[in-house]
C-alpha cells in the first residue's frame, strides 16, 4: 500500500493569530481557513462549506503573515493530528495565488 497525504484547498484566510517561534526558532503561525464550494455528490450537487485550521511553519509562515484577512488561496500541504489534540490540522507547505 502507498502511502499518501496531500491535500490541495481554495480557501480564505478567516483567521490568523500573531507569528510565534518554535524553540529553535522556526517561524509558525496559526489560522482558520474558510472554503465554499459547489460538489457533485451521489448525482447531485451540493454547497459545500468547511472552516479548517491550519498552521505555516518557516518562510510559508513568514509569507503567509503579510497576507489580508479574507484573501483566497490555493494552499497545499497535510494533514495531522496534534499529540495532544483531537482535530486535524492542515500543515500548510505551499500556497499560491488562483
Amino acid at each position: 500500500m502507498t502511502e499518501q497525504n496531500h491535500l490541495e484547498l481554495t480557501a480564505g484566510i478567516a483567521e490568523q493569530k500573531a507569528i510565534r517561534y518554535t524553540p529553535a526558532g522556526l517561524p509558525v503561525i496559526d489560522l482558520v481557513l474558510e472554503h465554499s464550494s459547489s460538489m457533485q455528490e451521489a448525482g447531485v450537487l451540493r454547497q459545500v462549506k468547511a472552516t479548517v485550521k491550519a498552521v505555516a511553519i518557516g518562510s510559508v509562515a513568514e509569507r503567509i503573515q503579510t497576507q489580508p484577512i479574507g484573501s483566497v488561496w490555493k494552499f497545499s500541504g497535510f494533514l495531522a493530528t496534534p499529540k495532544n489534540g483531537k482535530n486535524v490540522i492542515l500543515h500548510i507547505q505551499e500556497f499560491k495565488t488562483l
